[in-house]
């Protein structure tokens, strides 16, 4: 049975968001999945690239929220903004650096008004260096922190889910300085502006994978693991549809060939890398021979890390995700991590 027992830990936290798209928010989503109270500004206008890419139905993004229109080009306007921020713990903006401040919105009137609080600024580049004013989406920033170039092979195309790295990474990240600087401010009594940038904080997300690099494991003159090898792959299956392994330590190798009924493959040469090349070619003819369901049947739950790769729709419904209520019905995913109250003694 599904534990709907959640705690919602920003209860009481107002937050003034002034609309965007993408990462601002987002973040402003996953601060209202845990309980903040999100108003939110909206342009007098509509229309735009939010509307093209989400189609013409309800945006989750904006599910939970207070909407204010108002025109910020409006003196009178931008006096009930900051009456709603003089309210408020914290705010989220994601123009480019120097707009708010051309609206008479920026950090200094703001603190005037309100000096406890969070002034949270999503962008690409950050608010200052050479590209802070150039234009950029997600996969120009996953290009700029390196962490692109890590998800192929080389010599191929380099390419990435579109949104999730870049534009999802950064709202994590400006959620995260927003509730820390949250913390400060009722500490001290003082707020702070959070200046989050995507490159920022894919470059600080990509510190296990920074680790490998250093290790010669990625982006090396050595055959790496992650690329090269027949053990931590996709594989297409005879139905046209793709698998994924991951079987990195010993003992889940061991356990993939067994499956696999490879005895003559010696789980100890694991990282023989000039075996390799043969292997893999052999993992994927062999992974040909069947369809997805057949290699569920077979690895799925096991410990040879495996997983089918999955259309959006098939995660919905798919038998780990329904049980924990991963998805909101047709709607995005639901608030992560989950929280639930701590059982004490007695309890």
């Amino acid at each position: 049975m599904l534990n709907t027992a959640t705690v919602k830990p920003l209860a009481g936290v107002q937050v003034v968001e002034f609309e965007g798209i993408g990462p601002g928010p987002l973040c402003g989503s996953i601060l209202a999945g845990f309980g903040a109270d999100v108003t939110l500004i909206t342009r007098p206008q509509k229309g735009g690239l939010a509307e093209t890419l989400g189609g013409d139905g309800p945006n989750p993004l904006r599910a939970g929220k207070r909407e204010v229109p108002l025109d910020l080009k409006n003196p009178q306007h931008v006096q009930q903004a900051l009456d709603l921020i003089a309210q408020s713990d914290a705010l989220i903006e994601g123009n480019r650096p120097g707009v708010m401040e051309r609206l008479g919105l920026g950090p200094q009137p703001c603190a005037a008004r309100n000096p406890r609080l969070v002034y949270g600024r999503m962008t690409g580049w950050g608010q200052d260096g050479p590209l802070a004013q150039a234009a950029g989406h997600d996969l120009n920033y996953l290009a700029l922190s390196g962490m692109l170039s890590l998800g192929l092979a080389e010599g191929q195309k380099p390419m990435a889910p579109p949104t999730v790295l870049g534009d999802a990474g950064g709202a994590l990240g400006l959620a995260f300085g927003l509730v820390s600087a949250v913390l400060h401010a009722r500490a001290t009594g003082r707020g702070s502006v959070v200046d989050s940038a995507i490159v920022d904080v894919v470059a600080m997300l990509g510190g296990i994978a920074q680790m490998i690099v250093q290790g010669g494991q990625l982006n090396g003159s050595q055959p790496s693991p992650f690329h090269d090898s027949p053990f931590y792959d996709s594989y297409r299956c005879a139905d046209g549809r793709w698998i994924t392994v991951g079987a990195l330590e010993p003992q889940f190798y061991a356990l993939l060939l067994q499956k696999l009924d490879l005895p003559d493959v010696d789980p100890k040469q694991q990282y023989d890398t000039t075996a390799w090349p043969a292997l893999k070619q052999r993992f994927t003819t062999l992974f040909l021979t069947r369809p997805r369901s057949h290699w569920d049947t077979l690895l799925e739950g096991t410990d040879v890390c495996y997983a089918p790769v999955l259309s959006v729709d098939e995660a919905r419904r798919h038998a780990h995700n329904s049980a924990r209520g991963v998805f909101a019905g047709t709607g995005g995913a639901r608030p992560a991590p989950r929280i639930t109250p701590l059982a004490t003694p007695g309890q």
